[in-house]
C-alpha cells in the first residue's frame, strides 16, 4: 500500500483552507504537518491555533511531525487541537516509551523519527510499539533541501527488522526531497508513506502531481 502525504509546510498559506480542499480531491491520503519550535530545529513554523482552524475544515487524517525539543509537553494540546497521529524525533528529550504510551494514551497514533545521522538501530526496541517510524532523507527544519541517498539503506534496515519482528503493518514513512524519481527508489527499499512539499503544492495539477507519485512508487514495491 502506497500513502502519500503533502507537506502544508509547501502550501500557499494565503489560500490555505481552498489547497487543503484540493489535496484531498486529489487523492492524498494524509495531510502532514510539521510543528517546529526554534529550538529543536532552527526554524518556527505553526502550532495549535493553525491546526485547529484546520481541523474544523478538514477530515483528513493529520499526521503532525514535531521538531520539538519538549515533545511530552505539546501531546495533549496537540491531541486536543486535532491531531490524528504525533511523529517526534529520537534526539529529543524525554524517555521514548513514555512518550510512545501517552501518544496511544491520547488515543493518537505514534510514531517515531530519525535524523540523517542517527543510526536506523536505535528504534529496534521500540518497534513493538510504534505505528510508524520516520525517516529523514534531510536534516530536519527546512524544505527544498536535496534527497540523501545514503539514506536508503536505512529504510532497507528498518522495513527489514519490522518484519523480523512480525510487524509486517509497521509504515515506514519517507520526508525530503521527495519527487517521482527518489520515491520509486524510497518504496524498493520499503518505505510505503511518502511526504511530498514541493512535488504536489508547487505542481500546477495536484491530481495529476499525486497520481505521478503513487503509480513510480507503486511500480517499484
Amino acid at each position: 500500500m502506497v500513502h502519500i502525504s503533502p507537506s502544508l509546510l509547501s502550501a500557499d498559506f494565503a489560500v490555505l483552507g481552498e489547497q487543503l480542499d484540493q489535496v484531498k480531491q486529489a487523492g492524498a491520503d494524509l495531510l502532514h504537518l510539521d510543528v517546529m519550535d526554534g529550538s529543536f530545529v532552527p526554524n518556527i513554523t505553526f502550532g495549535m491555533p493553525v491546526i485547529q482552524s484546520l481541523r474544523k475544515i478538514s477530515d483528513l487524517f493529520f499526521d503532525v511531525h514535531i521538531m520539538i525539543q519538549r515533545p511530552l509537553d505539546y501531546l495533549e494540546p496537540l491531541q486536543k487541537a486535532g491531531a490524528d497521529g504525533i511523529t517526534f524525533h529520537y534526539e529529543a528529550e524525554g524517555e521514548v516509551e513514555t512518550t510512545i504510551r501517552r501518544i496511544h494514551q491520547l488515543g493518537l497514533k505514534a510514531g517515531l523519527a530519525l535524523r540523517p545521522g542517527t543510526p536506523g538501530q536505535v528504534v529496534f526496541p521500540f518497534l513493538k510499539d510504534l505505528d510508524l517510524v520516520l525517516v529523514m532523507t534531510v536534516e530536519p527544519g527546512f524544505g527544498g533541501q536535496a534527497f540523501r541517498p545514503e539514506m536508503l539503506e536505512k529504510i532497507a534496515l528498518v522495513r527489514a527488522e519490522a518484519v523480523r519482528q512480525g510487524r509486517e503493518d509497521l509504515v515506514v514513512q519517507v520526508d525530503g526531497g521527495i519527487n517521482p524519481e527518489t520515491i520509486a527508489l524510497c518504496a524498493k527499499a520499503g518505505a510505503d508513506c511518502f511526504v511530498a512539499g514541493s512535488a504536489v503544492f508547487g505542481q500546477a495539477d495536484f491530481a495529476q502531481a499525486i497520481a505521478g507519485l503513487r503509480a513510480a512508487a507503486q511500480g517499484a514495491q
